[in-house]
């Protein structure tokens, strides 16, 4: 994927995770051909990398690997790893080219839940980039919680793999705790003392995984995780769209990716998770260009930059001028106009109370067939 600083020309790498983060999600599982598709649909958007899933859990999950990998696609295929050498024998076997090897580094993590200590984190780490290296595999090394860990540790952490051969780190804010003037301090710390390629993997628990996403790049990250949607373990992480978005809108950076494609690779993925796709999702959601607000409405009639940071067709939506309670005249009249119908300024007057009348009574947004009928009997009673 094409994603550049316009200012300095570096490259930002997008590493998509639906496939093994994004189906971790409770309750969600991909059917093979669902999980071929969406690399499918997400290689040819443009991303750098996808992270496709555990080869270690065997059976249909591995074998949805293998038939990932056989597609020749143009991003490069992760998989993800415990740090063990087994794990990874698993992932060679799938034919990846690149492994994700997870380590805990928070002390909470290491005493509580592998009951274990910093030096065994290290030595094991260790072993297993050597391991991935040796068989020729691109390597990011995942610092799990690391939003909790000490910052000398993920330094000596960091440091350590790279010697190893590591060719990335990636910082997770596994229970997505952090805030992005918080990581975007800790991620500089990080990059100024390894001078090593950092990813941020974060996560949505507090509504902050895309904010937190792009501090990092601020920070000086070099790759983005995320997932479509922002689907993810519990509340989810950095959304693709999202991010993408905000990078070229927001920050100004160089995004040469087909963004028109964003609603239908949501829209499948929506499907194929059995997660509702929110009308008021960003980017993407049904609602982003429907105006019922009636200076809303007016405002972008008039001009949609009005309201409106750019065209709903670059991301494969349509512009809607909804019509309920909060329409104004100049909506009912626009509207109308769709019908061949030019509202002289009573009959649009004396429409807007019949419809906020019956937007009340309905409790939502008015349906064509809805207004056509009261313009219908507005004229009936006109006539009487």
């Amino acid at each position: 994927m094409a994603v550049y600083e316009r200012a300095t020309g570096k490259k930002i790498y997008v590493v998509d995770t639906t496939l093994r983060d994004g189906e971790q999600t409770a309750g969600v599982v991909f059917a093979n051909h669902e999980k071929i598709i969406i690399a499918e649909m997400l290689s040819e958007l443009g991303v750098d990398q996808l992270e496709v899933g555990i080869p270690a859990m065997g059976g249909d999950e591995k074998e949805a690997i293998k038939a990932i990998v056989k597609r020749g696609l143009k991003s490069s295929i992760m998989a993800w790893n415990r740090g063990v050498i087994s794990d990874i024998e698993q992932s060679i076997d799938c034919g990846a080219d690149a492994v994700a090897i997870s380590m805990s580094v928070s002390d909470i993590h290491i005493q509580h839940k592998l009951q274990k200590s910093r030096e065994w984190v290290l030595e094991n780490m260790v072993k297993a980039v050597e391991f991935a290296k040796k068989n020729g595999l691109y390597v990011s090394v995942n610092g799990e919680d690391a939003s909790r860990a000490d910052n000398e540790f993920l330094v000596q952490f960091i440091n350590t793999a790279k010697q190893a051969g590591a060719d990335r780190f990636r910082y997770c804010d596994t229970i997505g705790i952090m805030h992005p003037l918080k990581i975007q301090e800790e991620i500089k710390y990080l990059k100024d003392n390894t001078n090593f390629d950092i990813e941020m993997h974060t996560h949505n628990d507090f509504g902050m995984a895309t904010a937190n996403a792009l501090a990092g790049l601020m920070g000086g990250a070099t790759h983005l995780g995320v997932t479509v949607n922002g689907l993810g373990e519990r509340a989810g992480n950095a959304a693709l769209e999202e991010v993408l978005m905000a990078l070229k809108y927001v920050y100004d950076y160089n995004v040469t990716v087909d963004t028109r494609k964003f609603k239908e690779v949501s829209e499948y993925v929506s499907k194929a998770s059995g997660r509702e796709l929110p009308a008021w999702k960003a980017i993407v959601g049904s609602n982003m260009f429907a105006h019922e607000s009636g200076i809303h409405a007016d405002g972008a009639i008039k001009n949609p930059l009005n309201y409106e940071v750019y065209d709903p067709s670059e991301v494969g939506l349509e512009r809607q001028i909804v019509i309920g309670k909060h329409s104004g005249k100049a909506a009912i009249v626009n509207k109308f106009l769709e019908y061949n119908v030019d509202l002289s300024p009573k009959d649009a007057d004396e429409l807007l109370v019949k419809v906020r009348e019956l937007a009340v009574k309905l409790k939502r947004t008015l349906f064509d067939k809805e207004l056509v009928q009261l313009y219908n009997e507005h004229e009936k009673n006109k006539s009487v």
